[in-house]
């Protein structure tokens, strides 16, 4: 299928006069589905302003406490679709559901929940993907549809907001949201996660150099996402792995696909490893396939890993398949002081060490284990591997951590830095030189970090939730005056705000409620003085782009009026016909003249596309 642009939600009116029963009111649970027109919602307000004028209106009715309009965007994404007026006179109230008399029976915590009228409820959270227009003095969110609520004052919006945003850190972390106890969460060298008004952005354009036609030009709206191929994945795909070099690779159900590198994309050579052939090694890969691929020693070798157990990521031992001879070469088990122990994730030592073809080590990553691992024995001999039997790959360096770290993946930078991810949403950094303390330790927002990226010169940090991604500036300044990043030294207390990439309500709605956000990355290069361009995440059957340098920019519209870490709903998005696997860009060798990108790689379960950035296509 083809590509679609970012649905920007309509222009609501600034009207606060009384509503008149103007629309038909019913059927709200299926509006979504509905093809209507699309007037914008100002124009509803403008129509019944008018009439108000029009038959005159004796009496001033007071707005009860806490009044809004309620709005329903029903027709989805159809070019018909519209917002309904859904409550003229209504009202909305954070409860706590101990005093909710609509609480469910299997709500067995306390928690806010956000009640407007008798038609919406929801706990406040994340998930609601609330989208902020201070301008209108309106925000949209979801909850079994996609609604707007209109405030009469400005200082109703602000309030509204305030109060939600308490009532989220509430929920969360189980504390009333006093000034106190947010720095105790947060810590007060990050007063500007508390307070992003007072947070010291001056990193976030120090970073690049902004000119003002940059600034002017936030969205390419000439560089159309163009389809160049596809083509079928022989079903059951698990994970992509792109090369920097001739040839990437798709794990499937029955074995590592091998592709060709284009200018335009990637194409199947229609040679495979199959999982069940060749010397019967591939028996020992267990039950489950592979479920992490790793290439190294320039991009011949592809270290594969297999979970333990269905639902679970560890796992104790690797196969090292030959690529260039289409074999398993030998079983590498993790194993430290004689004990056997399990893995969650694999990288390479760096961004670019895939394509070292002396590459030997590899880190390793458990719940409360960060380490490197050497495919070499002590003496430094590189084992027989075509004669070892289940040979041990030695820990060279890590650390294992008290209880309670629950690390879930991590990422290294061009340099050999490490950045890892945490349950509790801790984002932490590690300098190459030791894994036993990290540099800098970024708090959490809520939301346990799912996968994590970095840029190649390592001064930004990619989170991904299922709800939102969460982009971290790692630059500051020493007391001697020098611009360093948090994986050198401790950044002090001028640290910058992250910034927070979120769809629109509407397309969150769209993507489906039981769809999470997964697998965010830059665009990918492997040279000093290069700056990622792109970066992409998936959820649903959407692969999701932003711009880079239009999320870096402070003078960006979408920062415009809101109150809060600032929130960017400006990409593109590649729609599928299934669920998406895995969206990368290709390694920026691969972008072409005319193109602001390599060609982007989206991988389902059954196809594999690649997408141009290019405004035109090859010929």
């Amino acid at each position: 299928m083809g590509t679609s642009q970012s649905r920007e939600g309509l222009e609501v009116s600034d009207s606060d006069s009384d509503y008149e029963a103007e629309e038909e009111q019913e059927h709200y649970e299926d509006a979504q589905t509905n093809t209507v027109s699309k007037p914008q919602l100002d124009d509803i307000d403008a129509k019944l302003k008018a009439l108000k004028l029009k038959y005159g209106n004796s009496q001033t009715t007071p707005l009860p406490v806490n009044a809004v309009k309620l709005y329903l965007h029903i027709g989805g994404n159809a070019p018909n679709a519209k917002w309904i007026l859904s409550d003229k006179h209504t009202s909305y109230a954070f409860l706590k559901n101990d005093d909710d008399e609509d609480k469910n029976d299997d709500e067995t915590d306390s928690f806010y929940v956000l009640k407007v009228g008798s038609k919406v409820r929801a706990r406040v959270s994340t998930e609601m993907q609330l989208k902020m227009f201070g301008d209108q003095r309106r925000v949209d969110f979801v909850s079994n549809g996609v609604w707007a609520l209109k405030f009469p004052t400005d200082e109703a919006y602000r309030k509204f907001i305030t109060e939600f945003q308490d009532c989220i850190f509430e929920n969360v972390y189980n504390l009333e949201a006093t000034e106190e106890n947010k720095v105790k969460i947060y810590g007060k060298d990050f007063i500007g996660w508390v307070k992003p008004e007072a947070a010291d952005d001056s990193m976030w354009e120090d970073a690049d150099d902004f000119s003002s036609e940059k600034a002017k030009t936030p969205v390419r709206d000439r560089d159309n996402l163009m389809e160049e191929f596809e083509e079928a994945a022989n079903g059951g795909v698990h994970s992509l792995s792109l090369g920097a070099l001739d040839n990437s690779f798709l794990v499937n159900d029955t074995g590592v696909h091998v592709y060709r590198n284009f200018e335009r994309g990637i194409h199947g050579k229609g040679v495979a490893v199959k999982f069940n052939s060749g010397s019967g090694k591939f028996s020992n890969l267990g039950e489950h396939t592979p479920n992490k691929a790793l290439l190294m020693r320039a991009e011949t070798n592809m270290m594969l890993m297999s979970p333990m157990n269905e639902g679970k990521p560890h796992g104790s031992k690797l196969h090292q398949l030959d690529i260039e001879t289409g074999k398993i070469v030998s079983e590498w088990k993790f194993e430290k002081d004689g004990v056997d122990v399990m893995m969650r994730d694999i990288t390479n030592d760096t961004k670019g060490s895939q394509l070292d073809p002396s590459e030997s080590t590899f880190l390793g990553l458990d719940d409360n284990r960060l380490c490197q691992w050497d495919m070499r024995e002590r003496k430094g001999m590189v084992q027989s591997l075509a004669m070892a039997n289940s040979p041990v790959l030695h820990w060279t360096q890590g650390h294992q951590f008290s209880r309670g770290t629950n690390f879930q993946c991590f990422a290294t930078t061009g340099d050999g830095s490490i950045v890892v991810g945490s349950l509790d949403g801790k984002i932490r950094l590690y300098s190459k030189t030791s894994m036993r303390q990290a540099k800098t330790a970024f708090p959490g927002l809520g939301s346990p970090i799912t996968h994590v990226d970095v840029t190649y010169d390592g001064k930004w940090v990619l989170g991904t939730t299922d709800t939102y991604l969460v982009l971290i500036c790692t630059l500051f300044t020493d007391k001697d005056g020098k611009t360093k990043t948090g994986f050198s030294g401790r950044m002090g207390n001028r640290i910058p705000a992250p910034r927070l990439l979120k769809l629109t309500p509407l397309d969150s709605h769209l993507a489906g409620a039981n769809n999470k956000f997964h697998g965010g990355h830059f665009s990918w290069v492997t040279e000093s003085g290069k700056q990622e361009r792109h970066l992409v995440a998936t959820v649903g059957k959407f692969s999701v782009i932003w711009d880079f340098q239009q999320v870096k920019n402070s003078a960006h519209e979408c920062y415009r009026n809101q109150q809060g870490l600032k929130s960017c709903y400006c990409y593109k998005i590649v729609l599928k016909d299934e669920s998406i696997v895995e969206s990368r860009f290709m390694h920026d060798k691969f972008a072409v003249s005319d193109s602001p990108e390599a060609p982007l790689v989206v991988a389902t379960p059954m196809k594999v596309s690649s997408f141009s950035l290019s405004g035109k296509r090859h010929g």
